[in-house]
């Protein structure tokens, strides 16, 4: 099938994103556009000369040629209600009871109606073969050059990823780690778990686009509007969900849909989004 295109259409708010698309004022009815197939990713990582790894789990949903995803606490998420998403209509999933169901919904209606195109303000940006950490590596480079600031400057990062830290060490940017499930990085910095009070000293903030499907977004969305500071998403969670807010807080998304660069050794690509000059990938 081919895609159907359509600009995307700014939003101010999560609720009214999702809203628009449940009344199918953003593409064709939601209602007539059914999930092929609906699947779970789990992995589990130590990368080689790291000491601490982790897990992750990622819901997916497949419309057409376009998969949408959204991560989820390993372990939550039962088979019934992956089976629940398989044959479903659109319409139902983005009103189902489970938050990632309805953001991987969504996700997979905008990136099925707005793929990531040089059209849509995409920029696209190569990543190489290689080992799992070099290609983390290579990603969080194309993540954090989307930050616009002075070294010193310090950073709030939501959803710890040492390869991300590791790239604001090179730019000799302070950060504030700070991640649901705490804990420590990989330097032994001790980790937070409420971004929002963090927010208030950092400069700039750098977050996971997992805090969709854990109900988090929106506060620092609205943090970085009211204070003017950039918010920079890196995405699997909800890579065509979060270019809609470009100029609504959000002032940059590297965007990475399925499949994921962990999943692979072989060349990748990320898509990056800027708001003041979308598309630029500089």
């Amino acid at each position: 099938m081919t895609p159907a295109t359509s600009a995307p259409t700014r939003v101010t708010t999560y609720g009214e994103l999702a809203a628009r698309a449940r009344a199918g004022e953003l593409g064709p009815d939601p209602a007539a556009q059914r999930i092929s197939v609906a699947f779970t990713t789990r992995q589990a990582v130590r990368h080689d000369g790291r000491g601490t790894g982790y897990r992750n789990e990622v819901l997916s949903l497949r419309l057409a040629e376009a998969v949408g995803s959204c991560a989820v606490e390993p372990g939550t998420l039962s088979d019934s209600a992956v089976d629940d998403c398989a044959g479903a209509d659109v319409a139902r999933l983005l009103d189902h009871p489970l938050l990632p169901v309805r953001v991987a919904a969504l996700d997979a209606y905008l990136a099925h109606i707005s793929p990531h195109t040089p059209g849509n303000g995409a920029r696209p940006v190569p990543l190489p073969a290689g080992t799992s950490l070099e290609k983390s590596r290579a990603r969080a480079r194309a993540v954090v050059e989307l930050l616009d600031l002075p070294p010193g400057a310090t950073v709030l990062v939501v959803g710890v990823v040492n390869s991300l830290l590791e790239a604001l060490r090179a730019r000799e940017l302070g950060y504030v780690p700070c991640d649901l499930k705490g804990g420590v990085t990989e330097w032994d910095e001790t980790v937070a778990t409420d971004a929002l009070s963090e927010a208030e000293r950092c400069d700039a903030l750098l977050v996971s686009g997992m805090t969709l499907g854990n109900g988090t977004f929106e506060p620092l969305r609205q943090h970085a509007l009211r204070h003017g500071k950039q918010l920079v998403m890196f995405a699997q969670t909800g890579s065509a969900v979060l270019p809609r807010f470009l100029d609504s807080g959000v002032s940059a998304v590297c965007a990475e849909p399925y499949p994921f660069f962990w999943l692979e050794g072989g060349p990748g690509t990320v898509h990056r989004y800027r708001a003041d000059r979308p598309g630029d990938a500089r």
